[in-house]
């Protein structure tokens, strides 16, 4: 029986399809259906989109979108989330490779793919090393940040061709907003009527027509004004541009430059697209399963990710992730189970073979306006508004990735991202909390309460600490415990309250030690409350009690302040107003009564 339960737990590991599989049916695969074809239809023109931002001809946004889904979908542990191209992706990708060749040229497709198969083997090894959990440190408001900052640039990129004027490819953001000052009186008529119309279709489709692809209807609207614009008064006058046809045929097969140097040249910039795939996929897979109720297995869509980038890029696909909206999209559709994403694939494949002639009546002004629609639904003004007002070091740590976008590189952006979201993760816990209590005035009770307001014992002071003690906490810990007899030296004796103390490292457990022995030799000592027994088996187990002493540490519910009291000083305890014990109340230490 065992060799066959660790026989189907190997077989869930390396086909984790094989869980989900027997959900499958009638009823899901009709639902799962339905998901992938509305799927397919919305990713249509976002994969031109998406694509276009990356510096590729347009049909590799869709090849993007078709094998790397499907092996998402098989191999990774969300039954919800939809691999495909993102917005940010798509604008490091062209940052990254845009200033080693020409966009769209061979070369730079060749990188791209280098690219995407060293993420997908950055993802992979990481997913096998099961290290998952490292996407835990990167916060939300880095991922929201650097969203924001990815969206300005999304939308400044594209002011070019929403106004029909001529700003060099690959200009920084100031350089973007600097050359439309300048051109102002340059602007195309006929593009910006376009582009205008198409933005306001999509914002009005999608207000009041909310069950109709607004993206599609504004595409179709743009289309045919500017096909009107090109009949009154000639191409020739108007300079509208079109997308250009799609080749009719699914996605060739590619293979990557794998040459010493070249993967030298596109190590640094896997590495960051690697950080921000994984944040993105992992933190939508999460976000939809809180409302399916389905449990997420980071580092099977670590696997999931990295095995999907990797058959991508020999498939004419270009790095791809969760997508916010197609995943959000596949759910609300109604889909059951990831085959959802599988059909949604292969729709857009049998699409691709019947519409792709189609393109070459899509204006460009027509696609400006649509980034633009996508770079405002990027940007998260609910959180943005929400951070601002609770927390000072949030906001600084997301105004900092995103202003780290708009002006450095998009990687560093990321990275600066990361950098703040640890420092201000080791500033917390190296900060634990020390605070003042006092034993619950409540009959019988052993707990303890703020002391805040209330009157201490002069000799023994007792306080809760919550926190780790660890070797960058050690320093404040041990400045709050010294302090309490600078300011009173006859508080000699002192009880931490460890409840919550979840560690204590090497570090942790020296400075407990020395604290230890320098109360004892001022006449006081060192007590422990309701210690976790890993952090007392982890202290005895490093002979630290015999510094802090065996009879130094107090079990749930016993009489601390009974067992310390005979220790305290009876002539400070005669003339003492507070008696805040019990045992103060009708003797003094050494067994005299009052």
């Amino acid at each position: 029986m065992k060799d066959i339960l660790a026989c189907n737990l190997w077989l869930y590991k390396v086909f984790p399809f094989l869980r989900w599989w027997p959900m499958v049916g009638k009823e899901t695969t009709r639902a799962d259906l339905i998901a992938g074809l509305t799927g397919a239809i919305i990713v249509l023109p976002q994969g031109v989109a998406f694509a276009t931002i990356a510096g590729l001809p347009p049909e590799y946004g869709l090849y993007a979108a078709m094998v790397p889904a499907i092996i998402g979908a098989l191999f990774g542990s969300s039954w919800h989330l939809v691999s495909g191209p993102t917005t940010a992706i798509s604008i490091v990708i062209f940052s990254s490779v845009s200033p080693l060749a020409e966009p769209g040229s061979a070369q730079f497709i060749s990188l791209v793919l280098t690219l995407t198969f060293l993420t997908g083997v950055f993802q992979l090894i990481m997913g096998l090393a099961r290290m998952g959990v490292l996407v835990n440190f990167i916060s939300h408001t880095v991922v929201i940040g650097f969203t924001a900052g990815a969206a300005v640039l999304i939308a400044a990129s594209q002011i070019k061709n929403f106004f029909g004027i001529d700003i060099p490819r690959g200009s920084h953001f100031y350089e973007i907003i600097h050359q439309l000052v300048l051109q102002i009186g340059d602007i195309n008529v006929y593009v910006t009527a376009v582009a205008v119309a198409t933005l306001a279709a999509g914002i009005l489709v999608k207000k009041f027509f909310p069950k109709i692809p607004y993206m599609i209807a504004a595409m179709v609207i743009g289309s045919v004004l500017a096909a009107v614009l090109n009949r009154m008064f000639g191409n020739e006058v108007t300079l509208i541009r079109t997308v250009g046809a799609l080749p009719a045929h699914l996605p060739p097969f590619s293979m990557p430059d794998l040459s010493l140097a070249t993967v030298k040249k596109m190590s640094s910039s896997a590495l960051a697209i690697t950080m921000l795939a994984l944040t993105e996929a992992v933190s939508i897979a999460r976000s939809v399963a809180v409302r399916s109720e389905q449990r997420i297995d980071g580092n099977q869509e670590f696997v999931g990710q990295g095995l999907s980038n990797i058959c991508g890029s020999f498939f004419s696909g270009y790095a791809s992730s969760g997508s916010f909206n197609r995943s959000g999209l596949n759910y609300a559709a109604g889909a059951r189970t990831p085959l959802a994403a599988v059909f949604s694939a292969l729709f857009l494949a049998a699409t691709l073979l019947l519409v792709a002639p189609l393109a070459a009546y899509l204006p460009i002004p027509a696609m400006a306006a649509i980034l633009f629609l996508v770079a405002w639904g990027l940007i998260d003004f609910h959180h943005i508004h929400s951070i601002f007002h609770t927390s000072r070091a949030e906001t600084v740590v997301l105004f900092t990735t995103l202003l780290s976008t708009l002006f450095v590189e998009l990687e560093f952006a990321i990275y600066v991202g990361v950098m703040l979201s640890l420092m201000l993760y080791l500033a917390r816990t190296s900060q634990p909390a020390v605070v003042p209590v006092m034993p619950s005035g409540e009959e019988g009770s052993y707990h303890f309460e703020d002391a805040k307001g209330q009157a201490e014992c002069p000799q023994f002071r007792m306080v809760r600490i919550n926190g780790s003690i660890f070797f960058g906490a050690v320093d404040h810990v041990q400045r709050a415990l010294q302090q309490i007899d600078e300011i009173n030296p006859q508080q000699k004796s002192v009880l931490i309250v460890g409840s919550g103390i979840n560690f204590v490292d090497v570090a942790g457990a020296e400075m407990l030690a020395q604290e230890a022995k320098r109360r004892k030799k001022m006449g006081g000592g060192l007590y422990f409350y309701r210690l976790k027994d890993s952090v007392y088996k982890f202290l005895k187990q490093g002979h630290y009690l015999k510094d802090i002493g065996e009879g130094g540490f107090f079990p749930a519910k016993s009489n601390v302040t009974g067992a310390v009291f005979n220790t305290l000083d009876p002539e400070i305890c005669r003339n003492c107003p507070t008696r805040v014990f019990k045992e103060c109340k009708f003797a003094l230490p050494g067994g005299e009564t009052r």
